[in-house]
């Protein structure tokens, strides 16, 4: 009998690795880890192969969280197995490892694995009433870099829960973005082409900003927020520094980009002579089409002023969908209120005159209204000659008041150039 031997694991040892990983598969079990994450521990943590006659037959990967290590993968070929490799293998590698002090060495096995024996022949027991759960992180550690150079972020779950009201908005986006792009493979299965670009129009203070970042925690992917206005300093000037943007956020995995107020860059071209501003819109129009050919991203564009835009970038090709999004709704203003007045005095107020005397206030009108009651009803706590009780706050009349002294940011005729601009421009 031919003998082998363990060794540690060498780079050029990959192919034998893919190898057995193909064979463990096709043999129906499918391994814990990922074929990314094995290969990463292999070349970045502790791993050791068997070898007879220059072929790998066996390889053992591991990985060390503080005092916890963990078998990643253990794998022997299949026209090997029964010979003590498994268990070979597993010595050495916890001999590699002991340096780093573990106190335990653990691992997680499909519930296909029949043979044990490598394990247990080394110790290894059987823990029973344990339940396993995982979540997938989608934002991979080598992306963490280059999304802090992009000034990008991975936002917080559940903003999308956050939104009150807004209803039909949020049907709508559910539907047409976030479900076909978290469940790409189900979508393809309808001939749903999952979309790469979209276009958030409506008046100022809507909320366009909210929506695009609970997208993006919704998917949980990176939102990176490109700012024209900072770009626009870069040596490379605007357009220059546009692209390059585009270029490193290539090397993310996933990812929303978000421009605010884009009508300052897809300006309407024309006139004489040029405008300068009319480059950078030919920049971001070459842009768009390399970066739908990009899986998993997602642009989305804000304006406020549909109508400035240049024609050929809302046209089909260029994004999926126009969505507008409107004043908040009764359920939403409801929301809005709640969230700004303290809670310890929430139960006092009458939210629901709040919201009757709100209607056409954009979210960022029932802010400063609520901040402006607030400062009122401390000022006035302050003047009084008595000490202020732990359960003082603004009245109903104060946020009352301060409705009354607060301009609604969307006037009459803009709300109806925004029903002109849905009937003209929306594509749902």
């Amino acid at each position: 009998m031919t003998l082998f031997r363990i060794r540690d694991f060498h780079p050029d040892d990959i192919d034998g690795i893919l190898h057995l990983w193909e064979e463990m598969r096709t043999a129906g079990t499918e391994p814990v880890y990922g074929l990314s994450e094995v290969l990463a521990s292999c070349q970045h943590d502790h791993a050791v192969v068997a070898v007879e006659d220059d072929a790998i037959v066996g390889v053992a990967v591991g990985r060390a969280a503080h005092a916890q290590g963990w078998i990643v993968f253990l794998s022997t070929e299949r026209s090997h197995q029964g010979r003590g490799i498994g268990g070979r293998m597993l010595a050495a590698l916890e001999k590699r490892m002991s340096p780093l002090g573990l106190s335990k060495l653990s691992v997680l096995l499909p519930e296909t694995v029949s043979r044990v024996d490598a394990f247990t022949g080394q110790g290894f027991e059987a823990k029973k009433n344990l339940v396993y759960f995982e979540r997938q992180i989608p934002v991979q550690r080598n992306e963490l870099s280059v999304l802090s150079e992009l000034g990008g972020r991975v936002l917080p779950r559940g903003l999308w829960d956050s939104i009150g009201g807004m209803q039909r908005e949020k049907d709508l986006l559910e539907r047409r973005l976030v479900m076909p792009l978290a469940k790409t493979e189900l979508a393809e299965q309808f001939g749903v082409i999952p979309p790469s670009a979209v276009v958030l129009f409506g008046p100022p203070g809507t909320g366009k900003t909210t929506f695009a970042r609970a997208i993006a925690s919704r998917l949980e992917w990176s939102f990176v927020e490109v700012f024209p206005s900072r770009l626009a300093s870069d040596p490379a000037g605007l357009a220059g520094a546009l692209r390059e943007t585009f270029v490193k956020i290539a090397d993310l995995e996933h990812a929303v980009v978000f421009i605010d107020e884009v009508e300052e860059i897809a300006v309407q071209r024309g006139g004489e002579p040029p405008s300068a501003m009319q480059g950078v819109t030919n920049e971001l129009l070459k842009i768009i089409p390399s970066f739908r050919d990009q899986p998993n991203r997602l642009l989305v564009c804000a304006t406020n002023f549909i109508r400035s835009l240049d024609s050929a970038f809302l046209r089909h090709g260029r994004f999926d969908y126009v969505i507008p999004i409107g004043l908040p709704d009764e359920e939403a203003r409801t929301s809005i209120w709640a969230r700004y007045i303290p809670q310890h005095t929430l139960e006092a107020i009458d939210v629901d005159a709040l919201v009757a005397v709100t209607s056409g206030f954009s979210p960022a009108d029932i802010q400063y209204a609520a901040q402006k009651a607030s400062h009122g009803a401390l000022e006035r706590a302050l003047d009084s000659a008595d000490d202020v009780r732990s359960d003082d706050g603004p009245r109903t009349e104060d946020y009352l008041v301060a409705i009354a002294e607060t301009r609604a940011t969307v006037s009459n005729e803009v709300a109806e150039a925004f029903l002109e601009d849905i009937e003209r421009l929306a594509r749902l």
